[in-house]
C-alpha cells in the first residue's frame, strides 16, 4: 500500500488591500455632462442634416472638443488609500506612495509636493473662495452663539443653551469649507501612513494618450478643413 504524498498548502490570502477614496468635484461633473450632451447635440445634428463639407467638420469638432471637456470636468479624480494616493488629473495619472509625498499646500489651487521637489496639482479638489467665505461666516455665528450659550449657563443672562447661533459646540472644531476637510483628511492620512511599510515606492507618471491623440486628431483635421475651406 502506497502512502500518498503531501499535497502543498494552499498560499494564505494576502491581507486585503485598503479601499481607495475617492475625491471628485460634483459641480464639474455636473456641468461637464451638460456642456457634453449640448455639443454632442449640435454635432450629431450637424454631422446628420449638413452639407457639404460641414459633417466633416463637425466629426473633427467633435473629436476635438468631447475628449478636451472630459479631461477638464468629468476625469479628474483623487483616490487615496493606506499605501498611496492616485491623482487622475486631465492628462496625466499620478501614482505617489505616501512615503514620497512631503507635504500639501492649500492656496489658489490644492497642490501635493513630493519629497523630489515636484508639485502637481490637484484639479478634482477645487478651491473654493466663495466657500470658504461662507464657512467663515458661519464660524462667527458659530463662536458668537457659543458665547451667547456661556453667558447664559453661567451668567445668568437670557440666552440660554438656545440661544441665536447656538448649533454646535466649541469641541465640534471650527467650520471648515468642504474642500479644506478634503485637504485635512489627506494631510491625516500622509501622517498615519508615510512610514508604513507598505507606502514605499517610487512616483509614476503617466499621459494620457486617450484624451491626447483623439484631441490632437480632431484639432489637426479641424485645422486642415478651416485653411482649406
Amino acid at each position: 500500500m502506497t502512502t500518498p504524498e503531501p499535497q502543498p498548502s494552499s498560499p494564505q490570502p494576502s491581507e486585503p488591500v485598503s479601499k481607495d477614496r475617492a475625491y471628485r468635484s460634483p459641480a464639474g461633473i455636473a456641468g461637464g455632462v451638460l456642456v457634453l450632451a449640448l455639443a454632442l447635440w449640435l454635432g450629431i445634428d450637424a454631422l446628420v442634416a449638413g452639407d457639404g463639407r460641414t459633417p466633416w467638420a463637425a466629426a473633427a469638432a467633435l473629436l476635438f472638443l468631447v475628449p478636451l471637456v472630459a479631461a477638464y470636468t468629468v476625469r479628474p479624480a483623487v483616490y487615496a488609500n493606506d499605501d498611496r494616493m492616485r491623482v487622475r488629473n486631465p492628462f496625466r495619472v499620478i501614482v505617489l506612495p505616501w512615503a514620497q509625498v512631503e507635504s500639501f499646500r492649500s492656496g489658489y489651487s490644492n497642490e501635493v509636493f513630493t519629497e523630489g521637489g515636484d508639485k502637481y496639482q490637484l484639479w478634482s479638489i477645487p478651491v473654493s473662495l466663495r466657500g470658504r467665505k461662507k464657512a467663515a461666516r458661519r464660524e462667527d455665528r458659530r463662536v458668537a452663539g457659543q458665547g451667547g450659550q456661556r453667558r447664559g449657563l453661567f451668567g445668568g443672562g437670557g440666552g440660554g443653551v438656545f440661544g441665536a447661533g447656538g448649533a454646535g459646540s466649541l469641541e465640534d472644531g471650527p467650520v471648515r469649507a468642504e474642500t479644506d476637510k478634503v485637504m485635512d483628511e489627506l494631510r491625516d492620512l500622509l501622517e498615519a501612513r508615510k512610514a508604513a511599510e507598505t507606502s514605499q515606492g517610487e512616483v509614476t507618471v503617466r499621459w494620457a494618450y486617450e484624451i491626447l491623440v483623439p484631441v490632437l486628431v480632431g484639432g489637426v483635421g479641424l485645422a486642415v478643413l478651416l485653411a482649406t475651406g
